[in-house]
């Protein structure tokens, strides 16, 4: 419908009522049902869906010829009478007051826009006056919207059942329309919120065209953006243009998306599916908009693949006593002067008022029970709610004005009429006040925006063994609750679902990110169609679709999956593991060796080759080289602040100890070489007395070496999480590297100090030579400790300990075996060696 047409039709109404002459050029009498009364509600339905267009050659003004029946609109048009009749029998409704109705019939836009001009100034033959005073309907938003510009102009209030689209909610629009359906913008939250709650990211959508499916559509898109669900597609259907359904049809076997949204209107859904009979589309989820969800009779043996399973929401049930007994109770002679009603009898029992050859005679006494129409459907009440609901608002905004209480109407305040002065312009300034209950219990009120409560049921198709189907009702959606509670399935309800699924189908254009992964969007493709990497090193993420991967705190690591941190695995020379266990052991065998070795010589002590060697250092150095094996033990295990402490002074004291003997034996040998010189008197300055004061002199000096480094900045334990990603190195930090050093390098002079001086005396010439033994431990000493240094330096975690530990044991094992061995082989083994004799033999004269 033009607009040019509808404001024609504007301007011809206006003019009506501002002259209160009326006439229609072309075809009149759109009137169906009439009755009069006080005061008249107006109606317009399509009962005429199909019509056939009479041009008469030019000659006159052309006009449609309505050659089909809507049962369902019929329907409407009786559940408005049969309402109309039950108000007129509420003595407490509108008291003193008939209701009156005129019902107007018409088939496509240009005649249903004449009806409602014709509703609004009455029929051609008559004045204007006893007009109507609200008009119902209609049922196609696109009509709806035509109609309202005409009523709007006149401020004629307009109440519709089934118009949803969500454009007639702006008041700036369409001032004086009201609606007790629900707005399609509530509809299409809901299937968001269904979608949502089943995880259906990725649909297609089919729509129709006018304003009902373009309108819902493009809704629908932006809502579900909002909520992350995406559309793969979304295609216009045309009852006329076949290419159209090739391309659905080629995109619904391609599309990756398991879920359609049919947004259609019933009557484009009905040449939708007969299309689809011949395409065997199997495979998808099915979601219907209410206009065409609980149409049982749209089930066919070829549509059964498409429909079975389907879901979508629809207008609530409800129970309206005596309604349908008086839909069925319909004969033609309750409505003589209805070409509609004897059209229906006509079709519905394949009979004729008319002799004919082809049919039989109609009665007139038929019962509709006997046959099956959307007409005779009267198990439950869904859009005959609606009307009913409808007729009710209107009579309760007459009943509002006509109140008066000291001079004035109670609700606006204004002069009080009587139901001889009724505008419509007063009427639609109390329908927007409008306040009831239903017998059924429905509460009906307007918002701002003329809308209604919506609440809708979810119904789910499953079809049965026979051929028929049921349509379940499995959920609500009430908006009238809080958030969070407004979308619920019912309890223990069986689903079936489409796509022959035995669950809930999965319909996502990529599977959610598992935790381990982040999610990336890819600009090229939908928000749905993203990307999942997997976390770098270091990272997880502990939820679906995480956008970020988080970092673990230092001492935790990622486990293999990334979803979690664990605590890193700490590293530490350990005595249960098996390098741990063997340094340990040699550590043992070396106190146990210099244990032996003291007892060889404490047994033998008298014997010439233990008196010749200093016997007292002797034992003093054995007793330091057991604290040296027995200080490694303390590397070992894990590090504290003790261990950490003792480990280092230890070590440097006892390897002091060890050298400062060692040391005292070489000056010995020297001393005792010159001493056999004639005139020589060098001993006595160099006795036992001295030589216990020189150990005792380089031994406090480490001493107090190690003091200082405890003192300013002692060794501490330390987690190193630097050289190892994934684990922490328990490790004994130095504290003060000055100090380690420090330690390490008197220990250094010492040994350089004792290899010179055994070096020098090498070549005495004595029978048994103590200094070639000193000079190849010290030789062997200091091999091992410069070798220790970059070895030290370069191993990992408890490597650098194993390192150190067995520099101590490899210099302690030096030491003893090149002193010790040689002298414990001649005790026990060549003791005809072990004689004054044999050690001094005689030594030839020197000059000095």
């Amino acid at each position: 419908m033009g607009w040019i047409t509808v404001i024609l039709f504007t301007l011809l109404a206006k003019i009506h009522s501002e002259n209160q002459t009326c006439k229609l050029i072309g075809q009149t009498g759109f009137m169906e049902f009439s009755k009069e009364g006080d005061l008249i509600i107006g109606g317009i339905f399509s009962m005429s869906s199909t019509r056939k267009l009479i041009d008469n050659g030019y000659q006159e003004l052309p006009y449609a010829y309505c050659i089909k029946w809507n049962d369902r609109e019929l329907k409407f048009a009786r559940t408005v009478i049969f309402t109309v009749d039950e108000i007129n029998r509420n003595a407490e409704l509108l008291p003193g007051v008939s209701l009156g109705y005129r019902l107007y019939n018409g088939c496509g836009s240009e005649n249903l826009v004449r009806a409602a001009v014709e509703a609004v100034n009455g029929e051609a033959s008559k004045s204007c006056s006893g007009q109507i005073q609200a008009v119902l309907g209609h049922s196609s938003s696109g009509v709806t919207q035509d109609i309202n510009i005409i009523l709007s102009s006149l401020s004629i209030p307009q109440v519709s059942y089934l118009s949803t689209c969500a454009c007639l909610s702006d008041k700036r629009l369409y001032p004086t329309f009201f609606r007790t359906v629900p707005s399609d913008r509530f509809q299409v939250i809901g299937l968001v919120q269904l979608m949502k709650y089943f995880d259906w990211r990725w649909v297609g959508i089919i729509y129709s065209e006018g304003v009902y499916s373009k309108e819902g559509t493009a809704e629908f898109v932006m809502e579900a953006e909002k909520e992350g669900i995406c559309v793969e597609y979304r295609l216009p259907y045309s009852k006329i243009f076949k290419g159209k359904l090739n391309a659905i049809v080629e995109t619904l076997r391609e599309s990756s998306s398991k879920v359609v949204l049919l947004f259609m209107s019933l009557s484009y859904t009905k040449s939708f599916l007969s299309d689809m009979e011949n395409y065997h589309i199997t495979g998808k989820q099915w979601v219907g908009s209410e206009s065409w969800i609980t149409q049982a009779d749209l089930a066919s043996d070829e549509t059964k693949s498409i429909l079975q399973g389907a879901v979508g929401f629809a207008l609530p049930q409800a129970t309206i006593p005596g309604l349908a007994e008086f839909l069925l109770s319909l004969k033609p002679s309750d409505e003589p002067q209805s070409a509609i009603v004897k059209a229906f009898w006509e079709e519905i029992f394949d009979c004729s008022f008319s002799p004919s050859k082809t049919s039989t005679m109609c009665t007139g006494t038929e019962d509709l029970r006997t046959v099956s129409s959307d007409y005779t459907h009267v198990t439950s009440f869904r859009p005959e709610n609606n009307v009913y609901k409808a007729v009710y608002s209107v009579a309760h905004a007459l009943h509002e004005l006509l109140q008066c209480q000291n001079g004035s109407n109670p609700t606006t305040g204004k002069a009080c009429v009587t139901k001889d002065n009724v505008r419509p312009q007063l009427v639609l300034e109390h329908i927007k006040y409008v306040n009831f209950t239903t017998q059924s219990g429905d509460k009906v009120f307007f918002d701002e925006n003329g809308d209604s409560v919506a609440q809708y049921d979810l119904v789910n198709w499953q079809m049965k063994e026979d051929g028929s189907v049921e349509i379940v009702n499995i959920g609500q959606y009430d908006t009238s609750l809080p958030d969070g509670k407004k979308f619920k399935l019912k309890d223990s309800t069986k689903i079936v679902w489409g796509g022959n699924n035995n669950e809930v189908p999965r319909s996502v254009c990529r599977e959610p990110c598992p935790p381990g992964t982040r999610k990336a969007i890819n600009k090229r493709k939908p928000v749905c169609c993203f990307d999942c990497f997997e976390c770098p090193e270091g990272t997880i993420s502990n939820q679906t679709n995480s956008p970020d991967c988080l970092i673990c705190p230092p001492e935790f690591w990622p486990n293999e999956k990334k979803d979690q941190c664990l605590p890193k695995p700490t590293e530490y020379l350990s005595y249960r593991e098996i390098m741990g266990a063997l340094l340990t052991a040699f550590g043992c065998v070396g106190v146990f060796l210099s244990l032996l070795i003291s007892i060889i010589f404490l047994t033998h002590k008298e014997t010439p080759i233990v008196k010749a060697n200093n016997s007292e250092l002797s034992f003093l150095l054995l007793f330091s080289l057991k604290l040296c094996f027995l200080c490694s033990l303390t590397f070992i295990g894990r590090p504290s602040e003790w261990s950490c402490m003792l480990r280092h002074t230890a070590f440097g004291i006892t390897f002091v100890l060890c050298i400062s003997c060692v040391l005292g034996k070489t000056i010995v040998v020297l001393m005792a070489f010159r001493a056999t010189l004639p005139g020589s008197n060098v001993m006595k300055w160099f006795g036992p007395a001295q030589q216990r004061l020189s150990v005792l002199a380089f031994t406090l000096i480490q001493v107090l070496i190690c003091i200082l480094w405890l003192t300013i900045n002692p060794p501490f334990p330390k987690m190193n999480m630097k050289y190892y990603k994934d684990k922490i190195i328990l490790e004994c930090a130095l504290g003060s590297a000055v100090g380690f050093w420090a330690v390490l390098g008197y220990i250094g002079l010492l040994a350089l100090l004792c290899f010179i001086l055994a070096f020098l005396a090498r070549k005495l010439p004595d029978s048994f030579n103590e200094a070639k033994l000193i000079t190849f431990s010290m030789l062997i000493f200091c091999a091992v400790w410069i070798t220790f240094i970059p070895a030290y330096v370069s191993s990992p975690g408890k490597f650098t300990v194993a390192v150190e530990i067995f520099a101590i044991l490899a210099s302690s094992f030096g030491l003893l075996a090149c002193i010790f061995v040689p002298k414990c082989y001649i005790i026990i083994f060549r003791p005809e060696k072990n004689s004054k004799k044999h050690l001094m033999g005689k030594i030839p004269q020197r000059t000095l």
